[in-house]
């Protein structure tokens, strides 16, 4: 059995990254899920989370959205709305979308047409802030 598979991430924007992994985790809408090197084949929704891979003993870490996640025998491929590195983001603007979030969740109750992108938009800012906090070291 091999010790990686090949990853690719791509969003509608391009390719966010391609190359070998030993783990990939990610965000399943039914869980965290958690494929490694020959792993049953298996096509699965993703959700807004935090998504990790590991290679060579180091993780790399992102902020994800909404997707599918497509293991075969050797590769694993994850298409998703958003994809942003832990290293990209911009933490100080993270925190002020929460707080805009926040606030806008305050006034609308879950019958509001807005709520859904409220919400949504919290939960995106609020794992962008954790992924960032990982290797920014907070």
């Amino acid at each position: 059995m091999a010790d990686t598979f090949k990853l690719e991430i791509v969003t509608p924007y391009g390719l966010v990254m391609s190359g070998e992994a030993e783990e990939l985790t990610a965000p399943g809408i039914m869980g965290q899920i958690t494929i490694l090197p020959g792993h049953h084949p298996l096509l699965t929704a993703l959700t807004i989370g935090e998504l990790s891979y590991k290679y060579k003993g180091k993780t790399e870490y992102l902020a994800v959205s909404w997707g599918f996640a497509e293991v075969t025998f050797d590769k694993v491929t994850v298409l998703v709305e958003t994809a942003e590195r832990a290293i990209d983001i911009d933490l100080t603007r993270a925190e002020a979308a929460i707080r805009r979030a926040e606030e806008r969740l305050k006034s609308l109750t879950e019958d509001d047409a807005d709520y859904f992108t409220a919400k949504t938009s919290y939960e995106k800012a609020l794992v962008r802030i954790e992924v960032a906090k990982k290797v920014k070291g907070q």
